[in-house]
């Protein structure tokens, strides 16, 4: 198993990071993907992506949420960090327009110059959406055939949202959010839908920790030691055998981020 976006840099893993690193390897995670939202946190997650070679590696971008600070300086810090090995993908970027912490035009400013990154890099994108799937689907439409690899992490949409992605031939994360009763149960259905050789798996550490999970841990922090509960989930919505549909996100995860 490979968990494609956790956020080691997260503070609530300052204090047991080799712990929680550990953790992971005894459940069987075999690499993990730090995700960058911001230039300090790309950089970061280089960091610890050198501190353990070939186990971690690392993404470099900006996320939606800060795109009110991207500027020329930020796209040649992430070029930059970009011609690093560790670094698998530019991300976390795309659009948000729920939470809208940034407007929307900063948004499609620092999403499409992420976007024109990846293509001069030929590095894969790591990508966030959540209520601008159309404009998203739009913006990303006349790069997706110039790009190796595109996924959108931590998908969350309906049936409608993840046809037009997968029309695009993008890559689907999925999270412990399809663990949640309240509000991902409609993804036991739509995971079903998605082929074998687009689908990857995520916990988003240090959160979403999956709901479902019995016993419940007694802490709220996500961690990649979770991720072969979500995938035993998504296994089972999908009707297939559990080491089968491990194997397949593997040789999935391996072939989209060129990881050995």
């Amino acid at each position: 198993m490979i968990d494609i976006g956790i956020n080691l840099t997260n503070k609530r893993f300052d204090k047991d990071l080799d712990e929680v690193i550990s953790n992971a390897k005894q459940v069987g995670v075999k690499k993990l993907i730090v995700t960058g939202t911001n230039i300090t946190e790309s950089e970061q997650a280089l960091i610890l992506a050198k501190a353990y070679p070939d186990f971690i590696y690392s993404t470099a971008g900006i996320h939606p949420h800060d795109a009110s600070q991207f500027t020329e300086h930020s796209l040649a810090q992430l070029k930059k960090l970009a011609a690093q090995p560790q670094i698998k993908a530019i991300g976390e970027c795309g659009l948000d327009f729920n939470r809208n912490f940034s407007t929307a035009a900063e948004q499609e400013k620092a999403f499409v110059q992420q976007l024109e990154l990846a293509v001069e890099c030929q590095l894969p994108v790591f990508m966030h959406e959540r209520d601008a799937n159309q404009r998203f689907v739009e913006l990303l439409k006349p790069y997706i055939k110039q790009l190796p690899n595109a996924v959108l992490h931590c998908f969350t949409g309906n049936q409608e949202e993840l046809e037009r992605c997968l029309a695009l031939d993008l890559h689907i994360g999925i999270t412990g959010w399809i663990c949640d009763e309240r509000r991902g149960q409609h993804l036991l259905e739509l995971v079903k839908l998605i082929p074998d050789n687009r689908l990857m798996i995520e916990t988003d550490s240090p959160y979403l920790l999956p709901r479902s999970m019995r016993p419940k841990p007694k802490s709220s922090r996500n961690e990649p030691k979770y991720l072969p509960y979500i995938a035993k989930v998504i296994a089972h919505a999908r009707q297939q055998e559990l080491q089968y549909f491990v194997d397949n996100t593997e040789k999935t995860t391996r072939s989209f981020f060129n990881l050995t």
